[in-house]
C-alpha cells in the first residue's frame, strides 16, 4: 500500500511538473528531460508512469475533462437557474486556472494542435455542449431571449471565453482573468438576457469575481 501510495504521489508530482512546463514554455518547446529536471525524478520514474510526452499531455486533458465535470456535478446540485449555473461553472474553471496549471496547461494543449484520443472529447466540445444545456435551460426559464440561437450562442461563449484567456496569457497575469471574465459577462447578459431579469446577473457577475480574485 505504501508503495502504490508512492507511486500514485511520483505520478501527481510528474503531471503537475508538465503541466506547469507546457503552460509556460508550450508543449513542444519542452522535453522530457525538462519535466524529469522540474519535477526532481529519474526518468526511470517519468518512464515507469508514461512512455512518451503525448502520454503526458493525454493525462493533463483527462485531469481537465474529469475536473469540468466535477464542477458542472457540484455547482448542478446547488439548485440555481441555468444560467447562473453557467455563470457559476464558468468562473470555477477560472478560479483553477488561477490556482493550479493544470488547467492552464490544458488550455494551452487544447490550442496547440495536440492529438485528443477517443474516448475523450476535445475540450472546447466539451465545453459547448454543456454550454448548450444551460443556454437551452435559460430560454426555457425565460432568462435569454426566445429568439436566439443557442448552438450559436454556445459556440461564440467557448470562443469568447478561450480568446480571453489566449489574449490574456500573452498580455496581464493570471490573476487578471476573473476580471476579464466578468467583462465577458457583462456583454454577454445586456445582449442576450431581458431588460427586466439582467439586474441580478450583472451582480452577479461582479460577486464572482470578487470572490475568486486574488487577494
Amino acid at each position: 500500500m505504501a508503495r502504490q501510495l508512492r507511486a500514485e504521489q511520483t505520478r501527481t508530482t510528474i503531471i503537475v511538473a508538465a503541466a506547469d512546463l507546457f503552460d509556460r514554455r508550450g508543449y513542444e518547446s519542452t522535453s522530457l528531460s525538462d519535466i524529469v529536471e522540474h519535477a526532481h525524478v529519474t526518468k526511470g520514474a517519468l518512464y515507469f508512469h508514461f512512455a512518451a510526452k503525448e502520454d503526458l499531455a493525454h493525462a493533463i486533458m483527462e485531469l481537465q475533462s474529469r475536473s469540468l465535470r466535477d464542477l458542472t456535478a457540484e455547482i448542478d446540485a446547488r439548485g440555481y437557474s441555468s444560467l447562473e449555473t453557467l455563470m457559476r461553472i464558468t468562473f470555477g474553471v477560472a478560479r483553477q486556472s488561477v490556482e493550479g496549471p493544470i488547467p492552464r496547461a490544458g488550455l494551452r494543449l487544447a490550442t496547440g494542435g495536440v492529438a485528443v484520443r477517443p474516448p475523450l472529447k476535445h475540450p472546447f466540445t466539451e465545453f459547448r455542449e454543456m454550454a448548450t444545456r444551460k443556454l437551452l435551460g435559460a430560454v426555457k426559464e425565460s432568462d435569454l431571449h426566445t429568439d436566439i440561437d443557442v448552438d450559436a450562442i454556445a459556440h461564440s461563449l467557448v470562443s469568447f471565453y478561450v480568446g480571453t484567456r489566449i489574449v490574456g496569457r500573452s498580455l496581464e497575469p493570471v490573476t487578471r482573468q476573473p476580471r476579464r471574465l466578468a467583462e465577458m459577462w457583462y456583454v454577454m447578459i445586456r445582449g442576450l438576457v431581458p431588460v427586466t431579469r439582467r439586474a441580478p446577473y450583472l451582480n452577479l457577475a461582479t460577486r464572482l469575481e470578487r470572490e475568486i480574485r486574488p487577494a
